[in-house]
């Protein structure tokens, strides 16, 4: 196998249209990886699979042998990779193996965590929770902060447990960091979450824009199939929106370094010249849409050369880039965190919507709108309600969807929080720190690094009157501040599925048994719910379902009829083959791609939402929705370009952006045990501009300082490409594997809390920093 560290991408099998018009098929190339010296006749067996490294959903096998993972090799027959694998993937699954997994549960005494037993550790939680609801608004305090690493039978037991058992809305996770931007542009403009699009538009388009994602580093499979079109006959042209000159800049024809913090001045400037030369399908935008005429009103305000100043990018590449999308036959967008962790982010993932909207270019092969992920199982958080969204995609408003769940799960309505919308993650950490949250449940992520401004997290973690439950893998920097450690299983370990940026649900087979005492999620939430007893109207237990393919069944009864219909899948039929789309009802075998007849899920009766005021977030109520008349029409949502809450100044004069690299993932709970993977990646950097970096004296490799008034990092400097005025820190690193007393390296110790007013994301890419010599 070729360094995969080296090259991540590996090797290239061009593809593309055959003289006939039609669409070549991808060519397989199966990448795996073993334990050195092994063969793949040394394999004892081998267990289905995807990764859960990023979000690609690429499909795998695992290698088993001695009751250990050994390896691991991509599946040929699925849809979604054709056989490749992420270097994540190639390499990660060592991690399982880490001597230092969590083997029992740990216990705060004195101060100090103490292994246990499951009665103990589980005592302990059931104590604090029977004692929390005995008391007056006992709903309200519990919080739970989820993951996109489990499963989605996990999530869903998660959801009806915490919904249905509790009474809470107080329930979201790492998702709201990194796709919530995603869900919400797709409810805003097409009525409910659902990516239009599928990877295989790759295959068919002849234009591929990329709106702040790093494909190349984020998804590298679908990069590789983006690059093999681009290696291929008839090759798709591509536009960059990134102020870095990332992989992905340097492939493309035109790459928009914008000033960060501008991306709807861009993406109105862009949409302002596709009506100009009338580069859209009047006739889809009239039949199929509402809201055009206050889109020409908006746009008007902000033609390519307002948007140049703002954005600080040369007039010509903006008309460069607008020709591109309004001549293009077949466009695919992709859009993740560069514009979704920036400023005003769903007003500018709702642009992309409508550049879509405006070309017709929905629903067909080679047009299609992907709003991804970044993490392997975000999707599934949001379909099943983990996140605080209702399951199914219903829509909190709507009494109708709130009687469908009460009689799904047999609880009085009264008990499903719906009286205000679901509380994002920032705010139920501000009501921990205000002291009405006394109870936080954080499974299968380290807020303790991923979250902005650590400092006040960790302040918040640590006080005295909030019990924190953390179950994860390790001793992570948030586990260090818990009261109580639960281990848990993972990939490979446990049974489930879990869904794609794509839609595609893969089936994840249990290849080995956990380490130790370690459970399955799953368990650990099934054995929660019957210790506290939970109970429907008629006295049963609340959840019936007792391993993952039984809460599988249940969740095909709650998405049944809905956006996200999963009733023709059975753990069955994705054994074997390839992962399946949803919806996918009895027969049909999956949806390729959503609104291909230009009816949206917009009816009020069926929408996951009635909107929201882009600028303020402001909640539409039914009435206003209803007096838009959407009838299945899609919207064209419009907002002015405002700044950015931060900006810079002469004491911050700098901008920072955060990210990820190739050969990490979120905060290395799981890659920096890979040898490989830490080897290559095993420290975070600063990266400046050349010009930056010479007028305050710093040179390649010299450690800088990073201040902000929220704290400092350290870390040593790289001079790359990247935009003067901007520097870039990878997100991933924190503290576990560090010296005591060793200077911060998190980026987040200096990032802002401050979120966009829609999806409620964080806006980790417009933070104001100075940059000086470490001692300087």
């Amino acid at each position: 196998m070729p360094d995969r560290i080296a090259d991540p991408w590996g090797s290239r099998t061009p593809y593309g249209p055959r003289e006939d018009g039609s669409a070549e098929d991808w060519p397989v190339r199966v990448d795996a990886c073993l334990e050195e010296g092994l063969t793949e006749q040394d394999v004892e067996s081998w267990a289905q699979s995807a990764s859960v490294l990023h979000s690609n959903g690429d499909a795998m096998d695992i290698a088993v042998r001695g009751g250990r993972i050994v390896g691991v090799r991509g599946r040929a027959v699925d849809r979604v990779n054709h056989g490749r694998l992420d270097p994540k993937d190639l390499y990660g699954w060592q991690a399982n193996n880490s001597p230092d997994r969590l083997l029992r549960p740990l216990v705060r005494e004195g101060g100090t965590l103490v292994e246990t037993d499951w009665e103990t550790a589980m005592g302990r939680i059931v104590a604090r929770s029977k004692e929390l609801l005995r008391g007056p608004g006992g709903w309200g305090h519990f919080g739970f902060h989820t993951s996109g690493q489990l499963f989605l039978e996990e999530y869903y037991t998660l959801a009806v447990l915490g919904k249905a058992g509790l009474g809470t809305p107080h329930m979201d996770g790492n998702t709201r960091l990194c796709t919530a931007t995603a869900a919400a542009a797709l409810k805003a403009g097409f009525g409910t979450d659902g990516q239009p699009g599928s990877y295989t538009d790759i295959d068919h388009c002849d234009a591929i824009a990329l709106w702040g994602h790093n494909v190349a580093e984020t998804q590298v499979v679908l990069w590789d199939r983006m690059l093999d079109r681009r290696r291929g006959p008839r090759p798709p042209a591509m536009i960059a929106v990134d102020p870095r000159a990332t992989p992905v800049a340097r492939e493309a024809d035109v790459h928009l370094p914008v000033r960060s913090g501008t991306n709807l001045a861009l993406m109105n400037a862009l949409i302002h010249r596709l009506i100009e030369r009338g580069w859209h399908d009047r006739r889809y935008v009239e039949e199929h849409t509402i809201g055009f005429e206050r889109l020409c009103r908006v746009v008007e305000q902000c033609p390519p050369e307002r948007a140049a100043e703002i954005c600080d990018v040369p007039v010509a590449l903006i008309e460069q880039a607008a020709e591109i999308l309004g001549t293009s036959e077949r466009l695919v967008s992709t859009v993740l965190q560069g514009f979704y962790q920036s400023n005003q982010a769903t007003a500018a993932a709702c642009q992309v919507n409508n550049i879509h909207l405006l070309r017709g270019m929905l629903g067909r092969p080679g047009a299609g709108v992907l709003q991804m992920n970044g993490q392997p199982t975000a999707q599934n958080t949001r379909e099943t309600g983990a996140d605080g969204d209702l399951p199914g995609l219903r829509n909190w408003d709507n009494p109708s969807h709130i009687r469908e769940l009460a009689e799904l799960w047999n609880v009085d309505p009264s008990v499903i929080p719906h009286w205000a919308p679901p509380t994002h993650a920032m705010q139920v950490f501000r009501y921990a720190e205000q002291g009405s949250v006394k109870l936080l449940w954080i499974s299968g992520t380290n807020p303790a690094v991923s979250l902005p401004d650590l400092g006040r997290v960790r302040r918040i973690l640590g006080r005295d009157e909030l019990f924190v439950v953390v179950q994860d893998l390790f001793r992570t920097e948030t586990a260090e501040l818990a009261d109580v450690v639960l281990p848990a299983a993972t990939w490979g370990e446990k049974p489930g599925t879990f869904t794609n940026a794509d839609r595609t649900v893969h089936l994840s087979e249990k290849a080995v048994e956990p380490p130790g005492e370690a459970r399955a999620d799953l368990d650990i939430f099934l054995d929660y719910a019957r210790r506290m007893d939970f109970r429907d109207r008629d006295g049963k237990p609340l959840i019936g379902w007792h391993d993952a393919e039984s809460a599988f069944e249940a969740w095909k009864a709650c998405s049944a009829g809905r956006p996200c219909d999963y009733t023709g899948i059975t753990y069955e039929s994705l054994r074997g083959g390839s992962g399946v789309q949803w919806p996918c009802t009895p027969g049909s075998g999956g949806t390729e791609r959503l609104y291909g007849g230009g009816r949206f899920n917009t009816d009020p009766d069926y929408c996951e939402t009635y909107g929201q005021d882009l600028v303020t977030g402001a909640e539409h109520t039914r009435e206003q929705y209803l007096a838009q008349e959407p009838g299945g029409r899609a919207f064209l949502r419009a907002a002015a370009y405002h700044p950015s809450p931060e900006v810079t100044g002469d004491d911050l004069p700098l901008l920072l952006t955060t990210g990820r690299t190739v050969h990490q993932f979120h905060t290395r709970t799981k890659t920096g045990r890979v040898p490989q993977l830490d080897a290559a990646a095993p420290e975070p950097w600063v990266e400046l501009n050349a010009a930056d970096a010479a007028g305050l004296g710093i040179g390649e490799g010299d450690l800088v300082r990073v201040e902000s008034p929220r704290g400092r990092l350290e870390a040593p400097a790289r001079i790359t490409g990247i935009r003067q005025g901007v520097v870039f820190v990878p997100f991933h690193y924190g503290y576990w594997d560090l010296e005591p007393g060793a200077a911060p390296r998190a980026a987040n110790e200096v990032t802002n809390t401050t979120w966009d007013p829609v999806s409620k994301q964080p806006i980790y890419k417009v933070t104001a920093v100075r940059v000086t010599r470490a001692g300087g």
